[in-house]
């Protein structure tokens, strides 16, 4: 009876207890982070791949396409995910950049945001010719995929492409989002990236706003707002460019 008056009052308050499920993920994350990673491999990425598996595992028990959100003591998450708390995030990111700094950037920032999205672009594209798709509308998402997990379905849903290839075009992204998380405070040293300039050309040249945000906060916390400040305008210029002028070049080759 108390374990259903619980369940209840879950369900009830989906938002609430998506929270609930976040933060108790964010808590193991950051614990196997600082525990068993010394800090090395940040927790955002650790929280990523559990997010995941908890979607993966909660596809099978439901049967479902939304993964745990399928399940109606989860439904709140699928609200949680969803795209206005995510561009809420980026914006709310994107506001802790000191504009004088973000000045500073000119036109190298310009320069790597584009440079960023074509080389991330022409990879994508390359890994999916290696893995069979040879038509245009299936090449131009999962190499928008490897843009960012966002403009993948993006482009995707402008192309008409299939669902199996946003699918496709999502994963590329999320393990972009990951190697970046991850790799970041390994390369910092080498690349020189401890300074806000040096932080906003590498938002612009990798642009997958979590990565670079979990990154640079691996590396250093006050780096955060300028790398995510140009990883968020990359991903809108990558759902500018890919559907449209990546699309029509693309096309014309293949």
């Amino acid at each position: 009876m108390f374990m259903e008056a619980i369940t209840n009052a879950l369900e009830s308050n989906g938002l609430i207890t998506g929270f609930i499920v976040v933060g108790i993920t964010m808590y193991i994350a950051y614990l196997i982070s600082s525990k068993l990673t010394r800090g090395l491999v940040h927790g955002s990425a650790i929280a990523i791949v559990l997010g995941l598996i908890l979607a993966y595992f909660g596809g099978l028990f439901s049967e479902g396409t939304k993964g745990l959100s399928d399940i109606s003591l989860f439904a709140g998450i699928g609200f949680l995910g969803g795209s206005m708390l995510r561009d809420f995030a980026i914006v709310a990111t994107a506001f802790g950049a000191n504009f004088d700094e973000i000045k500073k950037a000119g036109i190298k920032g310009v320069l790597s945001l584009f440079f960023g999205v074509f080389l991330s672009f022409f990879i994508g594209v390359v890994i999916a010719l290696v893995f069979g798709y040879t038509d245009a509308v299936s090449l131009t998402t999962i190499g928008a995929g490897a843009v960012t997990y966002i403009v993948g379905p993006i482009t995707g849903a402008a192309l008409n492409a299939s669902s199996e290839v946003i699918a496709i075009s999502i994963a590329a992204g999320l393990v972009k989002s990951v190697l970046v998380m991850v790799g970041t405070p390994f390369v910092a040293r080498f690349i020189g990236l401890n300074n806000p300039l040096s932080a906003m050309i590498y938002g612009g040249l990798m642009g997958t706003t979590s990565g670079v945000a979990g990154g640079l906060a691996a590396t250093d916390i006050r780096l955060v707002p300028y790398g995510a400040v140009t990883a968020t305008f990359y991903t809108g210029l990558g759902c500018l460019l890919c559907p449209t002028i990546l699309y029509l070049i693309t096309n014309s080759i293949w």
